[in-house]
């Protein structure tokens, strides 16, 4: 028996077929496009996510018998606001996690509503690339379009929709919309109430290993698949790659390093933030998680290379970046390319480079542009460390993390033990495996974790912590000399 995991990212789909050992059999990754009509703005067309779901899911089976596959697990971008008419037509083109336009509406909701009060309905604050107050901005700006919406829905939840016909949504993925009370595992009344939506354009609500339907006929021809395979309600992709690395015990740490940068740690119990820097939502195994969220992490670098220096050679670049030179930079490098969230949740930040000389290398603004994206998660990681939470050794997973550079000055720039796991698709594995539950070849989301190896740990090495302790304790003035300077960049 098999099952098929997808992760619904931002630059593509991939999708894994996986055997109930855990062992991956083949695997797919399709692109589309990513549309940047303003400044600023992000947005993608959901009929691009369906195309590229059918044609992967297709490629996928190519040669193994699709009466094997039991179950479907998806795992996506979080945030985005998917918006469908009462005949499920997409009413405009889903506005993004990265999406930036919602700073206005963001500010209201912090200053005017309150943060006191939204964290006591969400157990979060209002961050610009949050749900509501994109829809807040519709309503705003697109009255018209607002005033058609029959279905508000998610993107990997679109997915599922197609699929199944079933309007649904897991709660790990509702806790980033600002509509979910977290603690209770409900929408709320009151938050629905203030961006003018009921709950009857809300979808049903469910675990993320919980089944919410089975392909529809259609699809199921078209797909090539048995109508039987059932569609668990899944994860956003952060609570999906924590269940893809086995993430799932109280206290335990991923880091993800992709196209955003997380460090997402598990618990038990609920528990919010006082400060609001770190979100609190509910995790893919039933419990609850802290995380903090940065906009730009490999897709800095991937930003700096394509871009700049106009090459795909990422490890070309990374090469003449030897050991004595790292903790011994003189360039640092504010990784704010989209604005940030956690810790400093600034829709105003942007991108920088500090401390250029004539002596400056290619090689040392490719060795900054590594480093700030480390310096910026650990921001994140100091806010967990003053709630007392005693983080000394965490997984690390994402595009970025197949750089052993990337994994050295992480592990040293944090001060702890990395372990690498052996699957590097964190998102989709976690998606394969809560379908694994769905479909009772696992009995637990808990129990995933024994089908999770570790490839190699990378360990801190002392006199390289203590160099990257002193040059953390410089980018962290950057920020806040640059502060003022940001809003004026508009």
């Amino acid at each position: 028996m098999n099952v098929i995991g997808i992760d619904l990212g931002t630059s593509a789909v991939k999708l894994l077929l996986v055997d109930e050992k855990g062992s991956i059999l083949n695997s797919v990754s399709k692109e589309y496009p990513l549309l940047l009509p303003h400044p600023g703005w992000s947005e993608q067309n959901p009929e691009d996510w369906w195309a590229a779901v059918k044609a992967g899911i297709r490629e996928l089976m190519s040669g193994f018998d699709a009466e094997s596959v039991a179950a479907i697990g998806c795992a996506g971008q979080m945030h985005g606001l998917v918006a469908l008419d009462g005949n499920g037509t997409v009413i405009r083109p889903a506005i993004l996690w990265n999406d930036g336009r919602t700073a206005e509406e963001t500010d209201w909701l912090n200053n005017e509503i309150g943060r006191d009060r939204l964290s006591a309905l969400t157990a979060n604050i209002a961050f610009a690339g949050f749900t509501a107050p994109k829809l807040l901005w519709m309503r705003k700006h697109e009255p018209e379009a607002f005033a058609r919406i029959a279905k508000i829905m998610l993107p990997k939840d679109y997915i599922n929709w197609r699929l199944t016909g079933v309007h649904c949504c897991d709660y790990s993925d509702a806790s980033g919309m600002l509509l979910l009370n977290v603690k209770e595992r409900r929408w709320s009344e009151e938050m629905l109430e203030i961006c003018g939506v009921s709950e009857g354009q809300m979808p049903g609500l469910y675990e993320s290993w919980e089944p919410v339907g089975t392909l529809r006929p259609e699809v199921a021809r078209e797909l090539g698949l048995p109508e039987s395979v059932r569609v668990v309600a899944g994860a956003g992709d952060n609570a999906a790659a924590a269940v893809g690395t086995g993430t799932v015990t109280n206290g335990a740490c991923n880091l993800s390093l992709g196209t955003s940068g997380t460090i997402f740690i598990t618990s038990d119990t609920f528990g919010v933030d006082p400060h609001n820097a770190l979100h609190s939502f509910a995790h893919a195994n039933g419990k609850y998680h802290l995380m903090g969220c940065m906009l730009s992490a490999a897709s800095c670098n991937k930003w700096f290379c394509d871009e700049i220096l106009r090459t795909e050679d990422y490890a070309a670049e990374q090469a003449f970046i030897t050991k004595e030179r790292l903790g011994a930079n003189d360039v640092f490098f504010l990784p704010y390319l989209m604005g940030e969230r956690s810790p400093i949740n600034d829709t105003d930040a942007r991108g920088a480079f500090i401390g250029l000389s004539m002596s400056t290398s290619r090689a040392d603004m490719v060795q900054a542009v590594l480093e700030g994206v480390a310096f910026a998660i650990r921001d994140s990681f100091e806010v967990a460390k003053s709630l007392g939470l005693d983080i000394r050794r965490s997984t690390l997973c994402g595009g970025g993390a197949r750089s052993s550079l990337w994994q050295n000055i992480f592990a040293n720039v944090l001060n702890i033990a990395l372990d690498i796991p052996q699957t590097e698709e964190g998102p989709g594995y976690g998606g394969a495996m809560l379908a694994m539950v769905g479909c009772g070849t696992i009995e637990s989301v808990e129990a995933c974790r024994t089908l999770v190896r570790v490839k190699k740990t990378v360990e801190p090495d002392a006199e390289l912590a203590a160099r990257y302790e002193a040059q953390y304790r410089k980018f962290r003035q950057l920020y806040p000399a640059l502060k003022g300077v940001f809003p004026k960049l508009r």
